[in-house]
């Protein structure tokens, strides 16, 4: 990748974490992710990635839920718009995530690349809001992996530490993944790397040859994160499930707010933001039937 590509802008729209009275602004209901869907096209956004929730805000990973999100998103924004699945779950069994992946067959889904501790701190309170540990053996990478070749979904390679990276060596090797690969550097999880720009560099160096690459900056570090991605030639990944805050420190009102501060600072370092022909091409994605 060279700072001659133009970025991929992806929103994480809800997540499965927070909830509204952490922001408001989080979509619940199939309606309320339709309306986000739009604010995030009209802003530039070509890549929504999803969490299933109910209509209450439970998370979900139940296949009407996913269906009834997608089918919303569709009906506002057509194809104008890349859908990605999250597949990343604690306790959840792998066959249930395949479930509405081969249901529902999404273009592109997260697989996430490693375990590890997860954890969020409070130097305040000088301890641990939460931890748990991550789990994601090969053995399950592989069975996702496996299903989603079945399905002619991309995967996007979430990999939370430069050993992350180093994974998809083996699964290269073994004829399961094959270049070029979407890759994600998540930064700023207690437990995965440090989220600094030389760490990111760093991840981006071992990312394999060909490959599309972009961030996923966790918290109010993104936006440095975003800027760093943007200079050394990469994408980048804004939204309500990482951040809920704009660089001034003021609460986004919607996904829209936060797709379009990384537009603008993908145009204010030179760059532009791909269309979401070029981010499909850029992917190796099939065109849509009738687009």
């Amino acid at each position: 990748m060279s700072l001659d590509d133009p970025v991929i802008i992806t929103c994480s729209i809800s997540g499965a974490i927070a909830d509204r009275d952490q922001c408001p602004a989080i979509p619940y209901t199939p309606e309320e992710y339709a309306s986000e869907a739009r604010r995030i096209v009209d802003e530039g956004g070509v890549m929504i990635h999803i969490h299933a929730r109910r209509p209450d805000g439970v998370p979900s990973f139940e296949v009407e839920d996913f269906r009834a999100i997608t089918e919303a998103i569709r009906a506002e924004v057509g194809d104008g718009v890349i859908v990605n699945y999250s597949t990343g779950a604690i306790g959840v069994p792998v066959q249930r995530r395949i479930a509405y992946l081969r249901e529902l067959r999404p273009e592109v889904a997260a697989l996430n690349m490693g375990s590890m501790n997860y954890a969020k701190y409070s130097s305040r309170r000088k301890d641990f809001v939460f931890q748990t540990v991550f789990a994601n053996p090969f053995d399950e990478i592989v069975e996702l992996l496996k299903a989603m070749n079945e399905l002619g979904i991309k995967p996007e390679h979430e990999c939370f530490d430069v050993g992350h990276v180093g994974s998809l060596a083996p699964l290269v090797d073994m004829g399961i993944l094959e270049p070029p690969l979407h890759v994600s550097a998540v930064m700023g999880i207690v437990g995965g790397v440090p989220p600094t720009a030389r760490n990111l560099a760093h991840m981006a160096e071992n990312v394999p040859d060909g490959s599309h690459w972009g961030v996923i900056g966790i918290s109010r570090r993104q936006w440095m994160l975003v800027a760093a991605a943007l200079t050394l030639g990469g994408s980048i990944r804004v939204g309500l499930e990482d951040n809920f805050y704009l660089p001034d420190g003021t609460m986004a009102r919607s996904n829209g707010d936060l797709i379009a501060k990384a537009r603008q600072m993908t145009e204010d370092v030179g760059r532009r933001p791909a269309t979401v022909a070029e981010a499909r091409a850029r992917l190796g994605l099939p065109t849509p039937v009738g687009a």
